[in-house]
């Protein structure tokens, strides 16, 4: 069996839609796990509305142009009085209902923001049954179990195994239709597994069910050595180590999410990036091999901060000081991008997610003079040759750099 992913992109619109099912039906009608994202620009919608919500205003000017959008879509995929009305309707109402539920932001947040995936997962099981597809729709977080880490919940792999050792019989005759994003922590909350997290999703799926192979499918070729909306000549790699593309997403590469390569690697499923537009196109395979002499991987992270921790005594910084930032960080659950220290301070870079980085900074202050800037991005160029290094070394307003023998990164305003 195989597992696919298809992002908000693909699904974007009724052609889309349709394309989608043309994809899934061109490979089987049986023996296939489709995970899906939510429609288009869905998911940041929806964080507005939580965001508006959480200020005591009304979220209805982004839930309700959201529900026309989806409306349309499936005005021109299904008759008058399709059944899919009624429950997307009713999945809209549940929408209402969880952003006026008590909670914290995140908490909040995740059951919101988890009914873009399954809105959509609807709207694609009942177009595949209308096209004669034996579609079956299963709930995610009935397999995906995970804690309370809210927006970025960790796998509790022993249960979610046991969950998803339920599915062989249905993928005999069925193409399973999930969600990808979400899973459900003991108590029964909703969590989401990180942005951008459907393609681990898919992963999990694959690895639990030992399938022969993951695809994403996106709107670009495969992977590239670059961003082609920022570098235009970016080139496609044919085939990648698994180990080159789980750096690839360290450093922010975002055409796969950071966690996806792990299970598949330990299982040694390969996972294959192809476009949704045109199937036919070989797109990237991603596997255990070796490649000599890769092309330089350029990687842009937007929306960084910059934090720096000095010392108030003029001692140097030691161990007791880096372990009261790490543990900072580590409460609050906060990844670091970038690293360096000088004799009496130490600097950092990670995503900024405000209302963290303000929690951070109030922690820090109570030991050291604590500076942040925000609106920065970082360059990570791996596996660069001298123009590369000599072009990105040599970028203006560089407020950071560091360099090892085969990467170099710079954090620029």
């Amino acid at each position: 069996m195989e597992v696919f992913k298809f992002g908000g992109a693909s699904l974007k619109d009724a052609a889309g839609i349709r394309n989608v099912a043309n994809i899934i039906a061109s490979k089987a009608a049986s023996n296939l796990v489709v995970v899906v994202s939510a429609m288009g620009k869905t998911t940041n919608a929806l964080e507005r509305a939580v965001a508006l919500a959480q200020k005591n205003q009304d979220p209805s000017s982004e839930l309700g142009p959201l529900h026309d959008y989806h409306l349309q879509v499936m005005r021109e995929l299904f008759p008058e009085n399709h059944p899919v009305f009624a429950a997307v309707d009713a999945l809209f109402t549940t929408l209402r209902k969880e952003l006026n539920s008590p909670g914290e932001y995140d908490q909040v947040y995740d059951q919101v923001v988890s009914g873009g995936e399954v809105i959509s997962s609807v709207i694609v099981h009942h177009f595949l049954l209308s096209q004669s597809c034996p579609s079956h729709w299963l709930d995610a977080r009935t397999c995906i179990a995970t804690d309370r880490t809210f927006r970025e919940g960790k796998i509790d792999w022993t249960r979610t195994e046991g969950n998803i050792a339920n599915l062989p019989p249905i993928l005999a005759d069925h193409v399973i239709i999930t969600q990808g994003f979400i899973g459900r922590s003991s108590d029964g909350l909703t969590l989401t597994l990180g942005r951008e997290g459907s393609d681990f999703s898919a992963a999990i799926f694959a690895s639990c069910l030992h399938a022969a192979a993951v695809t994403i499918w996106k709107d670009v070729p495969g992977v590239m050595n670059a961003d082609p909306k920022r570098l235009p000549a970016a080139v496609v790699f044919e085939e990648l180590p698994f180990q080159e593309a789980a750096e690839m997403t360290y450093y922010g590469a975002n055409v796969i999410h950071p966690k996806t390569i792990k299970p598949l690697a330990n299982a040694n499923i390969p996972l294959l990036v192809k476009n949704f537009t045109d199937p036919s196109l070989p797109g990237t395979r991603i596997h255990a091999c070796k490649i000599e002499n890769l092309p330089p991987l350029i990687v842009f992270k937007d929306n960084q901060c910059l934090v720096s921790c000095r010392v108030t005594d003029y001692t140097f910084i030691n161990e007791q000081q880096l372990s009261l930032i790490f543990n900072a960080l580590s409460e609050l659950d906060l990844r670091v991008n970038v690293i360096q220290n000088s004799a009496i301070s130490f600097s950092f870079c990670l995503d900024f997610r405000e209302s963290k980085i303000l929690s951070l900074i109030r922690k820090l202050q109570e030991h050291f003079e604590v500076y942040y800037n925000t609106g920065l991005t970082l360059i990570t160029v791996k596996n660069y040759d001298k123009q590369t290094f000599d072009t990105y070394r040599n970028k203006p307003n560089v407020l950071l750099e560091q360099s090892s023998r085969s990467t170099l990164q710079v954090l620029i305003r």
